[in-house]
């Protein structure tokens, strides 16, 4: 089949499990053309021949928090340049690639591609939960003004696909049909990496809210591993703390070998690192209701605990807690992409016999 695959650009989880999803498409012979927006379109350029770059929104963000004004400020001055690049490249793909079916990752122009020319649209990605499933009056607490804001946003995304796949390491109740819930999208090196019993922890941030966090863990009687906090060529060692330059192979030995991680509540390293067996001490950014939601089901579920501002007392508690974690997470069930795979090449079948349709959006 030809398949417009569609990715959004904000952060760089969504282009590292659209490539796992990729790579599967292409190894079954699939003819794909991809759309993606952001950093992610130069992820996605040095690894598939056939991408091409859209404009997408993007996040603002100070202090670890979403700056709302700032955001649709930077966005209207985006969309004066990204419109008409965006209009260029529908007709483009109009013209010389004719898709049968449209998977998205969370991607509107692949959306509207879908909407316009009537086809099947199938949607895969972890943000889709907070429309389609209920979650209980403790998972929202205190933030009911900004889930309801977040879940609007999220119903407008993307309305109408033919299906949706869901990925998650949280299973909550469905409330709306034509949605499946899956395991969270693994990367071959996650998947062939053996975990291991170390005793450093993982850091990983990039945010400047989080630039006296050394000080902190300059305090702590075991290794720490960082990365994100410095842009080092090489390994840089001060006391307890070795600052690491940022490599994919290295990083997923650092992570397997760990005894526990600190960074945001991302959903690509929440799951890569529940499925290691590694306890997560989360910093979800404040007003993104989607990854708070990740934060207090980790929290929840037993796997770790969150704190949107670290702390020496945080971490103690976190490092205190470690062997509990550990215990939690032995029962949580590790599974490869089979499922997802077994379940979008169902949909793709279908697709191809005409019996997944093009929706049209519920007014």
């Amino acid at each position: 089949m030809k398949i417009l695959y569609g990715v959004v650009g904000e952060g760089m989880g969504h282009a590292i499990r659209s490539s796992v999803v990729l790579d599967k498409l292409i190894a079954d012979g699939h003819e794909v053309h991809i759309v993606v927006s952001g950093r992610a379109h130069g992820f996605l350029q040095a690894r598939f021949p056939d991408v091409s770059r859209i404009w997408g929104l993007t996040m603002a963000m100070e202090d670890n928090e979403v700056r709302n004004r700032l955001t649709l400020t930077q966005n209207l001055k985006g969309a004066l340049k990204g419109f008409p690049q965006n209009i260029t490249q529908y007709f483009e793909v109009e013209s010389n690639f004719e898709p049968d079916v449209v998977i998205s990752d969370f991607e509107t122009w692949s959306w509207l591609f879908a909407k316009r020319h009537r086809l099947p649209l199938i949607c895969i990605d972890n943000i889709q939960i907070m429309n389609r499933c209920r979650h209980s009056d403790p998972i929202i607490g205190v933030d009911r003004s900004d889930f309801k804001l977040a879940r609007n946003i999220v119903r407008a995304k993307c309305p109408g696909a033919s299906h949706y796949l869901v990925t998650t390491f949280f299973y909550p109740e469905l409330r709306k049909k034509r949605t499946t819930l899956v395991p969270p999208i693994l990367r071959d090196n996650i998947l062939s990496t053996p975990p291991t019993d170390g005793d450093h922890l993982l850091v990983y941030q990039t945010s400047e809210t989080f630039e006296k966090l050394p000080r902190v863990l300059k305090k702590l009687d075991r290794p720490v591993l960082v990365y994100g906090l410095r842009k080092v060529e090489e390994d840089v060692v001060e006391g307890n703390i070795t600052y690491r330059p940022f490599s994919e192979d290295g990083f997923v030995q650092d992570l397997a070998s760990s005894a526990g991680v600190i960074a945001s509540a991302g959903f690509t390293l929440l799951g890569e690192s529940l499925h290691l067996g590694k306890p997560y001490l989360a910093t979800p950014v404040r007003k993104q209701f989607e990854q708070m939601l990740n934060a207090r089901y980790l929290t929840q579920l037993g796997y770790g605990t969150y704190d949107t501002h670290l702390d020496e007392v945080t971490i103690r508690n976190f490092i205190d807690r470690l062997p509990e974690f550990s215990k939690n997470l032995a029962s949580y069930e590790r599974q490869d992409n089979s499922k997802l795979f077994q379940e979008l090449d169902t949909l793709l079948d279908k697709a191809a016999s005409g019996i997944l349709k093009h929706r049209l959006i519920k007014r």
